[in-house]
């Protein structure tokens, strides 16, 4: 549509504009340099698969995050010591100085009320909780020294994802396809599925693309219902009537794009034409009543469900077709002890129950179709639990908890690059600190990015003067490879 003169020159009157019209027109140097590092690879598609630039020993990454946090003290780090102490004080060693989420006073020791027993030929110590994952414990790498910057659950799932305890950090997954592209062009590079009935504290940020280019953030689908919201076409638009309009849309862009030089315009371009294309293929993709009936027994799962064995059945299937990164979030493992749905005796055997099957199923199912060496699988909380029992003054009924501790909790990982059956790291006796091997968050981003074949300290994008980086402006985070294979 040709504009009128006064708007056409309002139009051009952008600060923008006004840059590049200055003195030494610096601000159009600088724009035209941001514009180019944003379409990186294929600058018709951002998403056109991309050759590592570092060996890769994993082609896609499963993200299995709880958001709340699992307590690994009743999960996963068998503490004699600490049960021992059960009932007694704290001392004051592990108050002074200290800053808890929701912890006043002198707390009392909090042994697991759960029993724990050595499993595999790594000889894992795992809760009684556990009933299948002891069955593939000696294919992953289990880290029991993680630690965090952040003890809230908003900013510590956002560090851990975005590597920026604020919000407008891009996502793992969003540099995982900025930098890789997508190996399948009618799916997203980058997955999300919920459960667990709610959204993680951090909200949608932590799927964002921040200040990356929007093609890159991540496409929450569903399991029920319409994969996609507002995928489908309106009643009344055919699909041949859909093409012509994209067209129509695209035509109108390109002249834009040509005009302003603007990238986000690229990336919208390419956002409709694979919402085009996802209208075909993410039905098929999410369809998983085609699975045979030997693989729903496996994990558990039931079509038509909301549930995280059906979330785990989908994301084997969206790795098998080329999705890059697929990231899980299961909601509820905050157990403060507050109320009974917060008591770690009876909600947390309830938890486990509906993860246990369906993470020892996705791992088998990989391992059988011969994809787990080249799919990296993570799983983790956003800091973990305390060796202390909290009790809330508002909440005197006799309900057992643990608050946030980022000083020392378990995480694992399985899968592409990382070897089989070991244990990793120590916290001390009774689980306050990582003493043996500790890992970082950035440890661990540095990390995974390796593994994909992404250079952590190399991978950047200009964003407000800096050249922007996942594992932040330092080079703290360490690959660590003692864990890989």
């Amino acid at each position: 549509m040709k504009l009128s003169p006064e708007l056409d020159l309002l139009r051009t009157k952008t600060r923008r504009h006004f840059l590049q019209s200055c003195g030494l027109n610096l601000g159009g140097m600088f724009l035209a340099s941001q514009a180019g590092r944003a379409a990186t690879g294929d600058s018709i598609n951002p998403l056109a698969p991309k050759k590592p630039p570092l060996p890769a020993k994993a082609k896609a990454v499963i993200y299995l995050h709880m958001p709340g946090s699992p307590s690994q003290l009743d999960l996963f780090d068998w503490k004699p010591e600490l049960v021992k102490y059960n009932g007694q004080d704290c001392p004051k060693q592990y108050l002074e100085g200290k800053r808890f989420a929701f912890i006043r006073g002198v707390p009392k020791m909090l042994g697991t009320p759960f029993q724990f027993k050595q499993h595999g030929k790594s000889g894992a110590w795992l809760s009684e909780l556990w009933e299948h994952f002891p069955k593939v414990v000696d294919d992953v790498t289990i880290i029991r020294s993680m630690t965090t910057e952040q003890f809230n659950h908003a900013p510590a799932q956002l560090f851990v994802h975005t590597g920026n305890a604020r919000f407008g950090g891009a996502a793992l997954g969003s540099w995982i396809t900025y930098g890789l592209g997508s190996e399948n062009q009618n799916l997203p590079g980058f997955v999300v599925l919920l459960g667990g009935g709610n959204n993680p504290d951090g909200g949608k940020s932590l799927w964002g693309s921040g200040f990356l280019p929007s093609v890159y953030q991540g496409v929450q689908c569903r399991t029920s219902g319409d994969p996609v919201l507002y995928l489908s076409n309106p009643d009344g638009v055919s699909r041949p009537l859909r093409r012509k309009t994209l067209d129509a849309i695209r035509d109108l862009n390109e002249i834009e794009q040509a005009k302003m030089g603007d990238p986000e315009t690229q990336s919208r371009i390419s956002q409709y034409e694979l919402a085009f294309r996802m209208q075909m293929s993410v039905p098929e993709a999410m369809d998983i009543t085609k699975e045979p009936a030997n693989i729903h027994e496996m994990y558990g799962s039931k079509p038509g469900e909301a549930s995280f064995a059906n979330n785990c059945l989908l994301a084997r299937r969206l790795v098998e077709k080329g999705v890059r990164f697929v990231q899980l979030y299961q909601w509820g493992w905050d157990h403060h002890g507050s109320g009974l749905r917060e008591d770690i005796r009876y909600d947390l055997p309830k938890k486990i129950k509906a993860v246990d099957r369906p993470i020892a199923a996705l791992i088998q199912d990989l391992k059988q179709r011969g994809m787990l060496d080249e799919t990296l699988i993570v799983f983790g909380g956003e800091f973990g639990r305390t060796p202390m029992r909290e009790i809330r003054p508002d909440s005197p009924g006799g309900y057992v908890g643990r608050d946030h501790h980022p000083h020392g909790y378990t995480m694992w990982m399985a899968g592409g690059g990382i070897q089989h059956g070991l244990n990793y790291g120590a916290t001390d006796e009774i689980g306050y600190y990582a003493v043996e091997n500790k890992m970082t968050v950035r440890d661990l981003q540095a990390t995974i990015l390796h593994l994909v074949g992404l250079d952590p300290y190399k991978l950047s994008f200009p964003f407000q003067g800096l050249n922007q980086r996942l594992i932040g402006p330092t080079n703290e985070g360490r690959i660590m490879k003692d864990i890989l294979a």
